[in-house]
């Protein structure tokens, strides 16, 4: 794919647990360098990509990166997940273990449902950012990088049913077999992926907001 016009910043990023790759182009469009790494194939993710274990290979090599990002998969701290009694690898706190011994600026997102695993967590939401979902993230930051709470509006708007297609007024919900692949790559800014991965990814909005930050930080050293 042709990749959008950017300012490089000189910095780099190791995405871990990248997927198909909305976390990475919000780095991307900050001016990161992204390296990406998944324990499965990721053909869609449109940067550099390596096949690992993401705890492994950052045991290895995160201190060569300025950032990372982490994004643990999501289902054993997902609502629905656990109440439909299924067992997923929980991967926050060995992956913060690996994190902190970097030395290096991170952070970890995951879903609201992992609240209770993650260290005073900033929320990032879609309406903040204009899109037409909620979607709201999860991140703990570490390293040094410190991200205060923006405003967070209220959900008023009602969500699509399970589905249907959005109708004017409501707020997509991008889960499961939902209507209207077209529509989320044009409201989350993913034109690359497909509908799984849009079920599972982060908009780059909130990771170029948060890749803005960490080059402040990286300035200011």
């Amino acid at each position: 794919m042709d990749l959008p016009d950017r300012q490089p910043n000189g910095l780099t990023v190791l995405d871990l647990y990248c997927c198909q790759g909305g976390a990475a182009m919000g780095y991307y469009l900050a001016g990161y360098q992204v390296l990406g790494v998944d324990i499965t194939p990721q053909p869609r993710y449109p940067f550099p990509f390596i096949q690992a274990d993401a705890i492994a290979y950052a045991t290895a090599h995160a201190p060569e990166f300025d950032f990372i990002h982490a994004s643990p998969p999501c289902q054993g701290y997902s609502d629905a997940q656990v109440l439909q009694g299924r067992e997923h690898p929980m991967l926050i706190v060995p992956t913060r273990d690996v994190l902190q011994a970097s030395g290096r600026p991170w952070v970890i997102e995951n879903v609201p449902g992992a609240r209770a695993h993650l260290n005073e967590p900033v929320v990032l939401c879609g309406q903040m950012f204009g899109h037409r979902t909620y979607r709201d993230r999860l991140f703990e930051t570490g390293g040094g990088l410190i991200l205060s709470q923006p405003h967070h509006p209220l959900h008023q708007a009602p969500i699509t049913k399970m589905g249907r297609p959005r109708r004017p007024g409501e707020m997509a919900h991008y889960v499961g077999n939902f209507s209207g692949v077209a529509e989320a790559r044009d409201d989350l800014g993913v034109a690359w992926m497909n509908r799984d991965g849009i079920r599972e990814s982060i908009p780059p909005s909130y990771t170029r907001w948060i890749g803005h930050h960490a080059s402040l930080l990286a300035t200011a050293a």
